[in-house]
């Protein structure tokens, strides 16, 4: 009998799959060439369970992908609920920058699977962009940064992230180049 594509996976069948994405996102981080067996071995999964997951390289790749931009889109709204406008803007921009570097370390196998002719193209920032918009309207309508700027806009601005290298000095940078456009989005604003 065979599953229908779209029903939702069964608990267990959910946690592989978490599994997998968690390893996935670890090893190909360290190496784009990794080999699937390694992720299926170290995930704890036969290789039938992990390719009825991913099929291929590629899919697994982008997967693993969309799925950390969605992590860090989805921390948003919660923030929100727990901080100011500005902080909860702030502490979720924190959390991006941790995104880029693992999609730095990911960049080599993002590369891979979407330059072959025929395959997939990279994931849009759609939920990251969505998640930016919450936070800024929020901001903006609290008076503690300047009206106007778009998720587009605060993107293009923290966009040197994605090209800072992973080392043992990455997040002292990350955290004064934040700061430094919290302070830019703050000018103007309001409320102070």
């Amino acid at each position: 009998m065979r599953q229908n594509k779209d029903a939702p996976l069964r608990s267990d069948a959910l946690r592989n799959r978490e599994r997998i994405l968690e390893v996935a996102l670890e090893e190909l981080t360290r190496s784009a060439d990794v080999p699937l067996s390694a992720i299926a071995k170290k995930a704890g999964v036969g290789q039938g369970t992990f390719y009825r997951h991913f099929p291929t390289r590629e899919a697994l790749v982008l997967e693993v992908y969309r799925h950390e931009m969605q992590q860090v889109a989805d921390t948003a709204a919660p923030l929100l609920e727990s901080r100011e406008p500005d902080r909860a803007l702030r502490e979720w921009l924190d959390r991006l920058a941790r995104f880029a570097l693992a999609k730095a370390g990911l960049a080599d196998a993002i590369r891979q699977a979407t330059s072959a002719p025929g395959q997939p193209e990279k994931p849009r920032h759609t939920p990251v962009t969505d998640a930016a918009e919450l936070l800024l309207r929020a901001a903006e309508e609290a008076g503690t940064i300047r009206p106007g700027i778009t998720a587009d806009d605060l993107l293009l601005l923290i966009g040197g992230l994605w090209t800072l290298p992973p080392g043992t000095d990455w997040q002292p940078r990350a955290t004064r180049l934040l700061d430094f456009v919290m302070d830019g989005l703050r000018v103007g604003a309001p409320g102070r």
